[in-house]
């Protein structure tokens, strides 16, 4: 188990090390705020992956699954925010393609987390992991859709509000929600909680910068890089941390 954990951080910083030679070296300035934050959370990203592998062989058999989704997403974050550190010092720029890159892969293991989680200590139905997966789907590829320009805009927002709607309806009066309420498992509630909150204040950043950014123009990318760079502390690290937490208590009272 010793030489997979080795394995699977070695490849994780290889892939983002060999990721960002791809693009143009380039330093960044002293007081260049944007790219400062690309890198702080390109580093905080890597540092989480490599926490979370190594504490994968050290929680109970259903909460692997969890421990290890949550180190991929911390990972993909790392070699894309690498990558975008990069394209920013080189041109001063980084298109919002970028982001949704990032968001098409992790916003669905995100969501199907809550599955994974609830599937720990609890039969859950497959159905709703794929009801989650493809309502974050939704969110993405509609987003990506209006500011393209592939569709118009506006409806481009409705779509990514229609994915966000019932993920939430998912995880407050729907299958998710209710699962959860009915679990005697104290560990496992708080987390969901933490979790559903999370998605609940910490994903609003993203139709926010949707409408200032793209439909009425209000805020400049520059700044939304920086906001969409910080809130990933929130979305992606401490949403895997939650989880860990949680693996941690179930498997020190299994253990009892």
């Amino acid at each position: 188990m010793n030489k997979v954990k080795i394995i699977l951080i070695s490849l994780a910083t290889l892939i983002g090390l060999s990721s960002s030679a791809h693009a143009e070296m380039a330093l960044l300035q002293s007081d260049d705020f944007v790219g400062f934050t690309f890198w702080l959370i390109s580093m905080a990203c890597l540092a989480t992956t490599v926490f979370l592998f190594l504490e994968y062989g050290s929680v109970a058999t259903g909460w692997k699954a969890p421990i290890a989704v949550a180190g991929i997403v911390t990972g993909i974050v790392f070699i894309n925010c690498m990558y975008m550190r990069n394209v920013w010092a080189a041109t001063g720029d980084v298109p919002i393609t970028y982001r949704y890159i990032d968001w098409l892969i992790t916003m669905p293991l995100l969501t199907i987390q809550f599955y994974l989680v609830l599937s720990a200590v609890r039969k859950a139905s497959s159905i709703l992991f794929w009801k989650l997966s493809i309502g974050a789907l939704v969110i993405v590829l509609g987003g990506y859709a209006g500011e393209a320009g592939y569709i118009l805009p506006f409806l481009g927002f409705v779509i990514w509000m229609g994915g966000w709607i019932y993920i939430l309806y998912e995880l407050f009066p729907g299958e998710a929600g209710k699962l959860a309420a009915r679990s005697t498992n104290k560990a496992l509630v708080t987390a969901f909680e933490r979790m559903r909150m999370i998605v609940t204040i910490g994903w609003a950043i993203y139709p926010l910068g949707y409408v200032f950014g793209t439909l009425t123009g209000g805020v400049d990318f520059n700044t939304l890089n920086v906001i969409y760079n910080l809130a990933d502390f929130v979305n992606k690290i401490v949403f895997g941390l939650v989880i860990w937490i949680a693996a941690t208590a179930n498997t020190i009272g299994s253990r009892r």
